[in-house]
């Protein structure tokens, strides 16, 4: 595979300004959270991003897309109380999300159709800042009846609290699934105080922030203000007001404040006075976050550093214990805007961003013993596609669409051919779009041969046809849609390979298919059938979660990935819950019958249908299967061994089929069948015959292969089960974002590799060939049949007791126990620190003497391992000077230099890289063949085939255009930077 280094395609990231987990910590809950846990992340450009932690190994699952001149300021989540009926189930309560954003409503969302479900706004002023109201342990509340005297009782909901511009205190209820007014706490005094921050101190105290160097704490039973706290005047030289950018209480009801002058403060819960202040910050400080067990308290400010603090027993008996800074560190380049923790027995986090758009995960209960984790800014799916045959790339962000032409430099040695090229190829701007509306892009593609670009948002579906001028530029052309469908909107659009059909994901997860004609004469325009093909998924069975956690609803069944077959007649869609549906194309093209004709009913079904009711038919005609849509004498239809096909432990990450070598055969115009007076317009029943082998990468990083048609594992994926992945594989933390397949003719054999992805690494697995074993940690029981027959006897009733356990947790959808197995001990950040990078406890080296006078003594670690590679180790897994160029070539140095025969010869397994990073995504542009292609002529002397050829686009950081930031005294990098423009 041929890869070409590009860094022209335009993707600015968006800072982060707010973040919040579903759920709150909770120390009684064992495991490393929930599995309805989430974390939502807010950015500048109205984009929500849902992570799932995924007990470490996090999961971005979905976007909800933003829009001109929106922005998220705040997020919240609620949890509706649980209801029980008559029979005693206990349904869980529903999870809610709420956001603002520099405006006078507040916003609900729909997570499992990524649309805002309702707004609610009034007549106050702009909404700066928002809370949620505690849960309480107790989910219903006594009321007496003024009538009967009778004492019943009714849910507890969680109110929101929302400081305004104009210094009021609005409360909104969520109850019975509603999001309304509830009251106003307070009214603007004459002098405004914009409220900068708010927290609930109990479930009817509110703590507020203000922009005139004032906390004032509220009761909202009566809206009374109980105190008000000052912070003095501003430091000398600058502003008067001190701003109170965070307010936050803690378990005890101690509340903690940082300000405009980076100082942290302490306040009594009862007598509302000052207990201490440290000043640790050298700017704004713009957030905080406490850990559950009141002992430790973070901030982040404008001078980029995280600062911790504990709480520390006093020296003497009988002294106040106080409040120290133990450590603090820049783990963002620029402003941290915003963070929030969650901690479990299992699990202890720290969520941080800001605006160099970079999420970051460090460790609380182990901070300075794990290793922090820093997540992606870019997108879970590359929002890239390209046309291989036409060298034609196009490249979306918000409402803009790019369309490049990519053109391999003329001259290009040898060796080139085979390395990362150092000439870039060239490309031309062919097109720019920016769609009218406000809604921002969620998904493009383009047709393998660049005829047809599909754009989706939210509001609207568009397709152009892209038609070459003489001057090689590109005219796009609008193509007519049913209007029904084009207003529908869409979250996933893609081509089938052959371009005839396109599939469409609603927002609703509907999925609907058009097809498209094209004309004999390529200067004509292709058009696109108004009628569509509606299809239904089985009924998938969703792990119940803990009523005391909570639901997402239908979120589990969010489509996340789709995929057609090399010949486009198998179409697979997977969900978040790791359901997989799959349907076929039943029948044989024939462009004679006219699709716009209904196709009547077989005579053996006449009868029936006469007899049967009005309901039931009506509800045959809205069954896709008992009454299909026939187009061209074929028609989709479920997979009929599609419901042998498992459920998944995870959502899977990259569907992929197989790709055939050799092209579909298919009889066009032409059909065997003749019609008759009962049944004019006949079809095929045949099913699609071609490779039907679907490849999945779950979040878990676990590759499996399903022959789809069969309904059943392949026989790779028997002989490669996940413990053979190699362990280097296995320990990626950065999940997948997509493949590249590399079907090639080496010297010596054909090749089936395939190239999986990630933001900061790239693997090749030939599946061509199996997986070599992979060595396995020492154990001493290891061996079942070692030792005497007692432990042998209970070696092996050990092990047959934890593998029916493990099935039993897989047959009852048990996700929560099943991840502790297997899994290392971090609290869901970075990986452990080693001993020997600790610097802390008794001394890690020892002197190794030889010799009576010790003249030759060596000084090593004890603990140390060199064959570990860190989290953010950058390098490869094989050396890079020989690995590299010999995995590209497939072995044919080798032969070159005389060293081995055809027959020694064995290409790797697998390879994997740490070289590339950021990817925003991966996408083929051309290949070497024998045919002419856009990308470049095959040099004299080359192979008739070597492989793949790739433009591989990366968007550092560095050249993100970020806002000016905070310069302080010890900016040793800015020191630096000025040195070298001064000559020094």
């Amino acid at each position: 595979m041929d890869i070409h280094r590009c860094r022209f395609v335009p993707y600015p990231p968006s800072a982060i300004n707010a973040l919040a987990f579903s759920h709150a910590s909770s120390l009684a809950t064992s495991s490393k959270g929930p599995s309805t846990l989430r974390l939502a992340i807010g950015r500048a450009n109205g984009d929500i991003e849902i992570w799932n932690p995924l007990r470490g190994a996090w999961h971005q699952e979905s976007i909800l897309r933003g829009g001109k001149d929106r922005s998220i300021e705040g997020l919240v989540w609620t949890q509706d109380p649980e209801e029980q009926d008559s029979t005693g189930f206990i349904s869980p309560g529903r999870l809610r999300l709420f956001s603002i954003g520099y405006s006078e409503s507040v916003t609900e969302w729909d997570l499992s159709t990524g649309r805002p479900l309702q707004h609610a706004s009034g007549n106050y002023g702009e909404l700066w800042c928002m809370a949620a109201q505690p849960r309480s342990p107790s989910t219903k509340k006594k009321h007496i009846d003024g009538v009967n005297g009778i004492t019943e009782e009714s849910p507890q909901y969680q109110s929101i609290a929302i400081g305004c511009a104009d210094g009021s205190i609005v409360l909104m209820s969520t109850a019975d699934g509603d999001l309304k007014f509830q009251r106003t706490l307070t009214r603007p005094p004459k002098r405004k105080a914009r409220i900068l921050s708010i927290a609930w101190q109990n479930n009817f105290t509110v703590v507020t922030g203000h922009a005139d160097s004032a906390i004032r704490v509220f009761n909202t039973r009566n809206g009374n203000q109980i105190r008000s706290m000052s912070l003095g005047a501003g430091p000398q030289g600058g502003p008067k007001e001190i701003l109170v950018w965070s307010v936050k209480c803690m378990i005890d009801g101690t509340i903690v404040s940082g300000d405009s002058t980076g100082t942290v403060s302490f306040w009594d819960a009862k007598q509302y006075a000052r207990l201490q202040r440290i000043a640790s910050h050298r700017a704004d400080i713009l957030d905080l976050a406490v850990s559950i067990d009141g002992e430790t308290v973070i901030s982040g400010g404008m001078d980029r550093r995280t600062t911790f603090y504990r709480r520390t027993a006093g020296s003497k008996p009988g002294e106040k214990r106080r409040w120290v800074e133990i450590a603090h560190q820049r783990f963002h380049s620029h402003d941290v805007k915003a963070m929030a923790t969650f901690e479990t027995k299992g699990i202890s986090i720290l969520a941080s961003g800001g605006l160099d758009t970079t999420p970051i995960i460090v460790p609380v209960r182990e901070f300075g013993r794990e290793n922090h984790r820093t997540l992606s800014s870019l997108p879970q799916q590359p929002p890239l596609r390209s046309a291989p045959r036409r060298g034609l790339l196009v490249s979306w962000w918000d409402r803009e669409v790019n369309l490049w032409r990519i053109v391999k430099p003329p001259t290009s040695s040898a060796e080139e051919d085979f390395e990362d090229s150092t000439q870039p190829p060239s490309r031309k701007l062919m097109a720019r779009m920016l769609l009218k509306g406000e809604e921002s892009i969620t998904g493009a593609d383009l047709v393998d041969d660049g005829s047809l670009l599909a754009v989706s948002t939210l509001a609207e579906i568009k397709v152009f046809h892209l038609k070459s001028k003489h001057d090689y530029s590109i005219k796009l052309r609008k193509l007519n849609l049913n209007n029904e469908i084009a207003h529908s909107g869409g979250k996933i659009v893609q081509f089938s390979p052959d371009g005839k059909w396109l599939l469409l994901i609603t927002s609703s997860n509907k999925i609907q298919i058009l097809r498209i004609v094209k004309a004999e004469d390529p200067k004509k325009t292709p058009r696109v059938l108004s009628q569509s093909v509606n299809l239904r998924r089985l009924p998938g069975r969703v792990a119940k979660p803990d009523y005391l956690h909570g639901s997402l609803g239908g979120y589990d069944r969010y489509i996340s990935r789709v995929a057609f077959s090399a010949d486009s007649r198998i179409l697979v869609v997977s969900d978040l819950s790791g359901h997989l549906d799959t349907f076929v194309l039943e029948g044989r093209e024939d462009l004679d019958q006219d699709p716009s004709v209904p196709r009547p009913m077989d005579p053996d079904q006449t009868s029936s249908s006469s007899s049967s009711s009005s309901s039931s038919s009506s509800s045959d005609e809205s069954d896709p299967e008992r009454n299909p849509t026939f187009i061209y004498a074929q028609h989709w239809r479920r997979n009929p061994t599609g419901h042998l096909i498992p459920k998944l432990l995870s959502a899977p990450l990259v569907l992929t089929f197989r790709p055939s070598r050799t092209s579909p055969s298919h009889e066009y115009g032409t059909t065997t069948l003749h019609s008759t007076r009962h049944n004019p317009h006949p079809h095929s029943h045949e099913l699609p015959t071609g490779e039907d082998r679907l490849l999945v990468l779950t979040a878990k990083h676990e590759i499996l292969e399903f022959n789809v048609l069969a309904g059943r594992i392949s026989d790779w994926s028997r002989r490669n089960p996940t413990r053979a992945l190699p362990n280097d594989f296995r320990k990626v933390r950065d999940r997948a974002m997509g493949c590249i397949w590399d079907l090639g003719t080496s010297l010596t054999r054909s090749r089936q590799r395939i190239w999986f992805y990630g933001s900061g690494w790239l693997w090749m697995f030939d599946m061509g060939q199996d997986l070599p074993a992979q060595p396995k940690p020492l154990d001493v029981n290891t061996n079942e049949d070692e030792g005497s027959g007692k432990e042998v006897s209970s070696r092996r009733k050990r092990s047959r007791a934890r593998r029916q356990g493990i099935l039993r947790m897989m047959a009852d959808n048990n996700e929560d126990r099943l991840e502790d197995y297997g899994r290392d001990r971090d609290t869901g950040a970075g990986s452990r620190i080693p001993a020997h990078e600790l610097q802390t406890g008794i001394g890690r080296k020892m002197r190794k003497m030889t010799g009576v006078e010790g003249k030759d003594a060596q000084i090593f670690e004890v603990d140390r391992r060199h064959d570990l590679p860190g989290d953010d180790e950058e390098g490869e897994v094989a050396d890079e000077s020989s690995a590299l160029m010999h995995h590209r070539r497939g072995g044919e140095d080798v032969l070159a230099n005389g060293n081995a025969s055809l027959d020694d010869v064995k290409p790797p397994a697998y390879w994997g890289t740490y070289k590339y990073r950021p990817i925003l995504g991966i996408v083929p542009i051309g290949r070497y063949e024998g045919e002419s292609d856009a990308v470049g002529r095959r040099d004299e002397g080359m192979p008739e085939e070597r492989g793949i050829e790739v433009a591989l686009a990366e968007r550092p950081m560095f050249e993100v255009d970020l806002p000016g930031r905070y310069h302080g005294d010890q900016e040793w990098d800015e020191k630096k930077d000025q040195g070298v423009q001064l000559g020094m």
